[in-house]
C-alpha cells in the first residue's frame, strides 16, 4: 500500500473544489458557511483509490488571501501540487502566493489544470497555457503537465488523474523508520466516541491503544480508536489521513497546530534556528528584530527574525536566522517552514528548521554559525555528536534526540553505538549519553572538588555525596553515578555511605588531637546512661564547640559515639549495656515505662523518653500507648 498526499493550490473560485469532487465525488466543503458563501474557508480532504494499491490523498485548500494561514495548515508534508488556475481567468494573485508556498516548502513536483475549459474557446486556453508556462518558469513545476479540464463535462479529467498516478508513481515511499508525528489540523466531538483529531500522519505509524501525547500541552492519553477515508484501522502509517480518537480529553483541551506523538519524544521551543530564504519579488528586505508571521506544520506563531550574519537580507538572498517565537513550537530539523509580513499578510520566504532546541551562543558570535553549518551539511555521526556536546553535563537521552535529529530512532541507536565504540560518546546506560569532553570536565571537578575539600577538613573523612555533586557541576543523577562508579573502579576515590574522599585521603591526628578524641571517648564510655553534651565534653577538655567539630565528629563518623538525638551521644558499649538491662527487664516485667527505665537506668526523664525511642528504632520494643514491650513476645 502506497499513500501519496496531493494539495490544491490556487487563486479564489478557480474551481479547485469543484475539480476534487469531479475527481473523486466528495465534496470538500463541509462546513455551512462554506455552503451559504460557495467558497471554500478551511481544509477539505477526499482521496483516490487506484486499483493497484495505490491511494492519492487530496487536501484541497482555500484561495481567498483572507485563508492563506488556513491554506498553510494544509500544504506541510504534501507530495505533489495541482495548482488550480481558471481558464477564464488566468493567473492571479494567490496564483502566484500559493506557487511561491509550495516552492517555498520544496514540493518537488506536480502538475497545472487549467479549469473551466468549457467557457473559454481555444484561442484564449493557448493564451491562457502560455502565461502558466511562463508563470512556472524556474520553478518546481516548469515542464509539468498543463491539463485542461472542466468539471462541469468531464473534459479531461481522465488525463489528470492518469497524470496524478504517473507522478504518484514516482514518489519515493515514505521511510518507516521515523518518530510518528501527526501536526493536528481538525479536532471535533463525536456523541459517544468524545474527541477526535484529524491531520496526515507525517512519518511513522500509530496503533489502536498506543499511549501518545499532545505536544506541547503535555497531555498524555491513549488512542481509542483510528480510521482512514471513514473505516476503522488497527494502524496508520506515513502518508495517510488519519483520524484518532483520543480517550478522556476536551475538546478545548486541543486546537489546531498541536502535535500528536509518542510521549517524551519531541520537544517543544520558543527559540529555533535554521535558514531563511527570502522571495525574489519580496517587497522589501528583511531586519533583524522584525516580526513576523511563522508557519510551520499546522501551526501559525508570531515571531521575531534574528538574522546571525547580517543585519537585513535582502529579497532574493538566504541566510541563517534564529527565530524568537511567541509561542512554543512543535517541530523537528528538516521541517520546512514559511514566513508571511506581520503586516499587509503577504508571504515573503521560507527555510528549513536546523536545530528545535539551540544551545546557549552568542547570537552575533561565529560559533553559533559553525554549529549550524555543521547541523546543515555534516553526517549524522557529526550531527548527534554535536548535540550531545551542547547538552553539557546534564547529558542526552536517546528518546530525546530522536526529536532532535534527521534519523529515525533505529538509525539513531546504531549511531550511538558506534560514537561509543568509536570513543566520541560516554554510553551512562542504554538511554543516556554525555561527551566525553564534558565528562572530562566533570571528573576534573569532581577530584578539584576532593582535593580542596580534603585540605579545608583534613580530619573529615570525606564530603557529602550531595556536596559533591553540586560542587562538580550538578550531573543528573545517573550520570553521576556513573561518574562516582568509574572513578571508584579507577581507585581514584572511595565512596562509603554517604560520604566521599579521595582513595589516597586518610584523617591522621596529631598527639594532642589524638589525646582529645580518646578523653572524649573515655568520658561518654564512663558516663554510661547519662553521657554529656558535645560541648560540655569539649569544654572540660579545654576545647570550645559543639557535635560539629572536627574532634568529636572524627568520634562519630568512626562510630565510638552513636548519636541518638540531637546534641545527645551514647558510646557504643554503654548502648548495649543499656539494652542488655531493658530486655532482660522486659523478660521479667513484660512491660517498662518511662519512669522504669529512669529508676532501672539511675537516669532523668532528659535520658529515658530518648533511650526508650531508640529501642523502638532498633526493633527491640515495641510502643504500646506509653509503655513499651519486647517486640515479638
Amino acid at each position: 500500500m502506497k499513500h501519496v498526499l496531493v494539495g490544491t493550490a490556487g487563486h479564489i473560485d478557480h474551481g479547485k473544489t469543484s475539480l476534487v469532487k469531479a475527481l473523486t465525488g466528495i465534496d470538500t466543503d463541509r462546513l455551512p458557511e462554506e455552503k451559504a458563501r460557495g467558497i471554500t474557508i478551511d481544509l477539505g480532504f477526499a482521496f483516490l483509490e487506484e486499483p493497484d494499491g495505490l491511494t492519492i490523498e487530496i487536501v484541497d485548500v482555500p484561495g481567498h488571501e483572507r485563508f492563506v494561514k488556513n491554506m498553510l495548515a494544509g500544504v506541510g508534508g504534501i507530495d505533489l501540487a495541482v495548482l488550480v488556475v481558471a481558464a477564464d481567468e488566468g493567473v492571479m494573485p494567490q496564483t502566484r502566493e500559493h506557487l511561491a508556498i509550495c516552492s517555498l516548502l520544496h514540493i518537488r513536483s506536480g502538475l497545472v489544470a487549467l479549469t473551466k475549459t468549457d467557457l473559454v474557446d481555444t484561442e484564449w486556453l493557448e493564451l491562457v497555457r502560455d502565461d502558466v508556462a511562463s508563470l512556472v518558469r524556474d520553478t518546481f513545476l516548469e515542464g509539468a503537465p498543463i491539463i485542461g479540464v472542466s468539471a462541469k463535462t468531464g473534459q479531461g479529467l481522465a488525463e489528470l488523474r492518469e497524470g496524478l498516478r504517473a507522478l504518484a508513481a514516482g514518489v519515493p515511499p515514505r521511510v518507516r523508520d521515523q518518530l510518528a508525528r501527526l501536526p493536528i489540523d481538525r479536532v471535533f466531538t463525536i456523541r459517544g466516541f468524545g474527541t477526535v483529531v484529524t491531520g496526515t500522519l507525517t512519518s511513522g505509524r500509530f496503533a489502536v491503544d498506543d499511549r501518545v501525547e499532545i505536544y506541547p500541552k503535555t497531555i498524555e492519553t491513549k488512542i481509542r480508536g483510528l480510521q482512514t477515508h471513514g473505516h476503522a484501522v488497527t494502524e496508520a502509517f506515513a502518508g495517510q489521513r488519519t483520524a484518532i480518537n483520543l480517550q478522556g480529553l476536551e475538546r478545548a483541551a486541543i486546537d489546531r497546530g498541536n502535535v500528536v506523538a509518542h510521549a517524551g519524544t519531541l520537544v517543544s521551543s520558543l527559540l529555533v534556528d535554521g535558514t531563511l530564504e527570502l522571495l525574489s519579488d519580496a517587497p522589501r528586505a528583511v531586519k533583524s528584530r522584525d516580526r513576523v508571521r511563522f508557519h510551520a506544520g499546522t501551526s501559525e506563531i508570531m515571531a521575531r527574525v534574528l538574522l546571525l550574519e547580517s543585519t537585513e537580507l535582502e529579497p532574493g538572498a538566504r541566510a541563517f536566522a534564529r527565530f524568537r517565537l511567541e509561542g512554543p513550537l512543535v517541530a523537528v530539523p528538516g521541517d520546512r517552514f514559511v514566513v508571511r509580513s506581520y503586516s499587509p499578510m503577504i508571504t515573503i520566504g521560507g527555510g528549513t528548521l536546523l536545530d528545535v532546541s539551540p544551545p546557549r551562543f552568542k547570537r552575533k558570535g561565529p560559533a553559533l554559525v559553525e554549529h549550524l553549518r555543521l547541523l546543515q551539511r555534516g553526517a549524522p555521526t557529526e550531527i548527534v555528536e554535536e548535540h550531545v556536546r551542547h547538552t553539557g553535563g546534564a547529558g542526552a537521552r536517546a528518546s530525546l534526540l530522536s526529536g532532535r535529529v534527521l534519523v529515525g530512532p533505529e538509525r539513531l541507536r546504531a549511531v550511538l553505538a558506534e560514537l561509543s565504540a568509536a570513543g566520541r560518546l560516554v554510553a551512562i546506560d542504554r538511554d543516556w549519553y554525555l561527551h566525553p569532553e564534558s565528562y572530562a570536565r566533570l571528573r576534573a571537578r569532581a577530584l578539584e572538588a576532593l582535593e580542596q575539600f580534603h585540605r579545608a577538613h583534613p580530619l573529615k573523612p570525606g564530603m557529602s555525596r550531595e556536596e559533591l555533586r553540586g560542587r562538580a557541576g550538578a550531573p543528573e543523577e545517573r550520570v553521576y553515578a556513573h561518574l562516582l562508579a568509574t572513578l571508584e573502579g579507577e581507585g581514584l576515590v572511595r565512596a562509603e555511605r554517604d560520604k566521599v574522599r579521595l582513595a589516597s585521603h586518610e584523617v591522621r591526628l596529631s598527639p594532642e588531637q589524638q589525646r582529645i578524641v580518646d578523653r572524649l571517648e573515655e568520658e561518654f564510655l564512663t558516663a554510661q546512661a547519662a553521657p554529656p553534651s558535645p560541648e560540655e565534653a569539649l569544654g572540660r577538655l579545654g576545647v570550645m564547640g559543639d557535635e560539629e567539630h572536627e574532634l568529636f565528629a572524627v568520634l562519630v563518623e568512626a562510630r565510638r559515639l552513636v548519636r541518638v538525638k540531637e546534641s545527645l551521644f551514647f558510646h557504643p558499649q554503654a548502648l548495649q549495656s543499656i539494652e542488655n538491662k531493658v530486655v532482660a527487664f522486659l523478660r521479667e516485667k513484660k512491660e517498662i515505662g518511662p519512669g522504669d527505665i529512669k529508676d532501672l537506668l539511675g537516669i532523668s526523664r532528659k535520658y529515658a523518653i530518648p533511650l526508650l525511642e531508640y529501642l523502638d528504632t532498633r526493633r527491640v520494643t515495641a510502643r504500646q500507648g506509653e509503655r513499651r514491650v519486647l517486640r515479638g513476645a
